[in-house]
């Protein structure tokens, strides 16, 4: 399936895994729209390469996952912008640990509210007009939405009904949208931080020895939304076979 003239709406995808995503899918010829909440400066650098490379051929989008009555608005700018939208990957994601005993409201909102409430809402506005355009979704869960993650039950319960959110959709929108998810492993480490130490715990338990890349993700996600037209439901695990044993 060629994505010349499709539309993708990529939360997130200002940095990290959400930019290879963006300029996977815009490569293949979608036209993007570059999702950001706090991180403008990266996102407009984003929109402005893929505009040079093809006039027009991504749009703005600030917004906040937490704010969910303002989410339908999102989709109405969308097709303001083209008239149309065929994929919506929600990738736009929070991530900290939350120790028992120090788990507060502040920490339950931001989790849940990106990595579940936020999915959700986007993918109930999508639905209608995914549906004339036969369109797809696809989630980035975790590999760690099945196997808990020390000091992160409120991230791992989010991720978790993600992925059960992903396999009810694929059945509630079916046959007119396809609903799939990619669950990365040891892709990019955190931002705030990991020792060594860590990290080669962490590689030991991966068979191919190595991190990913973004790449490794975007790819998944550009056969998901062109490749897979016969998938549905299905969540893939990123991660060097670390899950394999689990």
């Amino acid at each position: 399936m060629s994505l010349d003239g499709k539309v993708a709406l990529v939360t997130g995808s200002a940095r990290r895994i959400g930019a290879a995503i963006a300029c996977a899918l815009h490569a293949e010829g979608a036209r993007v729209v570059v999702h950001y909440r706090r991180s403008s400066t990266d996102a407009k650098a984003l929109a402005d390469r893929l505009n040079a490379d093809r006039a027009d051929s991504a749009m703005l989008l600030e917004g906040d996952l937490l704010d969910t009555a303002g989410i339908p608005r999102w989709i109405e700018r969308v097709l303001d912008w083209r008239g149309r939208l065929d994929v919506l990957v929600n990738n736009a994601s929070t991530f900290y640990p939350t120790p028992i005993g120090r788990i507060d409201e502040r920490a339950w909102r931001e989790l849940v509210g990106s990595n579940l409430e936020a999915p959700l809402f986007l993918s109930q506005a999508a639905a209608p007009h995914l549906a004339e355009t036969r369109g797809s979704i696809v989630n980035i869960v975790d590999i760690h939405a099945r196997r808990p993650l020390r000091d992160h039950s409120v991230y791992g319960a989010a991720k978790a009904g993600l992925a059960m959110l992903t396999r009810s959709l694929a059945k509630d929108l079916a046959p007119e949208v396809r609903v799939n998810g990619v669950a990365p492993g040891a892709i990019l480490w955190p931002e705030n931080g990991m020792t060594d130490d860590v990290k080669s715990t962490i590689l030991d338990q991966v068979p191919l020895r190595r991190p990913g890349s973004p790449a490794d993700i975007a790819g998944c996600v550009l056969f998901l939304v062109r490749d897979a037209a016969y998938v549905t439901g299905q969540i893939i695990a990123v991660d060097g076979g670390r899950s394999i044993g689990w």
